[in-house]
């Protein structure tokens, strides 16, 4: 029996853009891939913020999630993350307890402690308020004070937000996030479908060191995991080729809008340029259905992880929504 059956599976979208399109359309299609993804019975949906990336629309985070709560109805709608760098933690607060407030019980707020983009767009988002990844723990302490029971004589409260008790994830690519979030006691989701160097790693520093908390008994791991299922190994190669293509043109400095794939990617790329991209998808799936289930089973046995939270950035939006039906009837 394949491990996956007793795995939940979720879905980390980008709002991706094409490069034909725009960001209107990326939005519409985030939303009809969650009531996609709704339907085939995926545990959670998050969008992620980065800012200054013209293929990526998901900037305004907890804007887009209230478009894609109200547009669904039992997925659970969140952060992949929150770079919390670049927010007062009441703000914050007071975002997703408006969103818990219109749709309880469904909201899900990941945090991550870089700030999601160059040093030039953080100023610009920031402007004199002077957050820094350093400040990760106390302002994770902070915002867990806002979306916690209101205390005697506190003066500033978060409204909506007070007494929500919004699950927090902690999100990470190193072993910072996962010491912190084994010291809280909160859920970990580790960045491998970017950086999976360090996650054998930063899972088992989390698994030792967790500490029992109110909101959670024993550790819990969700592994980010590029995605792309097709009818044949060869067609999802194919399809492949546009994530390669945009992670090549993120590490050139170049626009990140989807290009169509291509059959041969030897033209594309230096031979060090292709060695640094497969490193960085070393977690990537892509196949057809045997292949895939092959290489899901493979990861859990591997990690045992409890969660696996999939992205899948290819050119046509029916090709990503196909892949996450293989998926989905994989798991059965």
């Amino acid at each position: 029996m394949t491990q996956l059956k007793d795995t939940a599976i979720s879905v980390l979208d980008l709002a991706p853009v094409r490069d034909d399109g725009n960001a209107a359309q990326a939005l519409h299609n985030s939303l009809d891939l969650a009531r996609h993804a709704e339907r085939l019975g995926y545990n959670r949906f998050w969008v992620a913020e980065h800012h200054n990336m013209d293929g990526i629309a998901s900037s305004a985070t907890a804007v887009l999630l209230g478009y894609l709560a109200g547009g669904t109805s039992t997925i659970r709608i969140g952060s992949g993350g929150i770079m919390l760098p670049n927010h007062a933690p009441l703000v914050v607060a007071e975002q997703f307890g408006t969103l818990d407030a219109l749709y309880p019980g469904r909201i899900d707020l990941g945090l991550g402690r870089a700030p999601g983009s160059d040093q030039m767009t953080a100023h610009a988002l920031r402007r004199d308020r002077l957050g820094s990844a350093d400040d990760f723990p106390s302002d994770v302490e902070e915002l867990q004070y806002f979306l916690g029971p209101r205390q005697e004589e506190q003066r500033v409260i978060a409204v909506p937000g007070v007494d929500s008790n919004i699950p927090i994830w902690l999100l990470g690519s190193s072993l910072f996030s996962a010491q912190l979030a084994a010291a809280k006691g909160l859920p970990y989701a580790f960045a491998s479908h970017f950086a999976p160097r360090y996650m054998h790693e930063a899972i088992r520093l989390y698994r030792e060191n967790f500490r029992p908390s109110e909101v959670l008994d024993k550790p819990y791991v969700m592994l980010g995991v590029p995605l792309v299922a097709a009818d044949s190994d060869e067609e999802a190669n194919y399809l492949a080729s546009t994530v390669y293509q945009r992670v090549l043109a993120l590490m050139r400095g170049q626009s990140l809008v989807l290009r169509p794939p291509v059959r041969n990617m030897s033209p594309e790329w230096l031979p060090h340029e292709k060695d640094a991209v497969l490193n960085m998808l070393g977690m990537a799936i892509i196949g057809g259905p045997d292949k895939v289930r092959e290489r899901v089973d493979l990861l859990l046995e591997k990690t045992d992880a409890d969660e696996l939270i999939f992205t899948c950035d290819v050119y046509e939006h029916a090709d990503r929504l196909k892949s996450y039906q293989i998926l989905a009837e994989l798991k059965g």
